[in-house]
């Protein structure tokens, strides 16, 4: 690991120290602190070793990004409803897609697929600006009142198809994507820079997906890697458009 990232990763520590309790009506020490830090230390244990995304990990309130009702099951390994059909993804490919990004300190990302809003919380903590995009309104409505109730001062929500991305903040140090098309979004890989990772799953929506890195060459192709297989809710908006052709 580099110096730079060494040095975030106690800089993120640090700041999860001195801002625990952020969130209104949770205590200095959260009731779920120790079922946060059991989720790290599994997440760890799994592979994930970037300190950065693990330190993120453990200062995010995942509990506060799900449905009261499944708030006893938020730091499970597992991902749960989160209403609109939807899900948040299980802590372990949500530290993992982080991770295979490879940000580095005062970058910019954009993330599609926003969900709960707990992916662009993970994201805020490690890079400098998030963008992040939802699709169904409600969602991208409940997810922006979170994040600002919790004080993420550097994420910006907007409601709107992610497939054409979002042109007027781009270019992107990296990209992720929380919902798998059927192939790869070509105005995504506009948006990113020399240099840049799109961490994306693709594939049909009644099987397994393939969890694709694609990094881009300053010939402006790309070097594309499978890391392995996943299964996530299929991406809507032009990208099934285009899926039922």
């Amino acid at each position: 690991m580099s110096t730079a990232r060494r040095l975030l990763a106690l800089l993120l520590t640090l700041g999860a120290l001195l801002s625990a309790g952020t969130a209104r009506s949770e205590g200095p020490d959260d009731a779920f602190a120790a079922a946060r830090h059991k989720m790290v230390e599994l997440i760890r244990a799994r592979g994930v070793t970037d300190a950065a995304v693990l330190a993120a990990l453990g200062a995010v309130p995942r509990h506060l990004f799900v449905p009261p009702a499944e708030r006893a099951r938020a730091y499970e390994d597992r991902p749960l409803p989160i209403g609109s059909g939807q899900t948040i993804s299980q802590p372990y490919m949500v530290a993992l897609m982080t991770s295979l990004l490879e940000l580095r300190p005062g970058e910019r990302v954009l993330e599609i697929g926003t969900g709960s809003g707990y992916q662009a919380a993970i994201l805020s903590r490690v890079a400098a600006e998030v963008y992040t995009m939802e699709i169904r309104q409600p969602l991208a409505e409940r997810a922006r009142r979170t994040l600002a109730d919790l004080g993420y001062r550097n994420v910006h929500v907007r409601n709107g198809d992610g497939f054409q991305g979002w042109p007027d903040a781009a270019p992107f140090d990296g990209i992720i994507v929380t919902a798998a098309p059927p192939s790869v979004p070509d105005p995504l890989l506009r948006q990113l820079k020399t240099g840049g990772r799109l961490v994306i799953p693709v594939g049909d929506r009644n099987s397994l997906q393939s969890l694709l890195v694609l990094t881009k060459r300053p010939d402006g192709g790309f070097d594309r890697s499978n890391v392995m297989p996943v299964f996530f809710v299929p991406m809507t908006g032009e990208a099934q458009q285009r899926r039922e052709r």
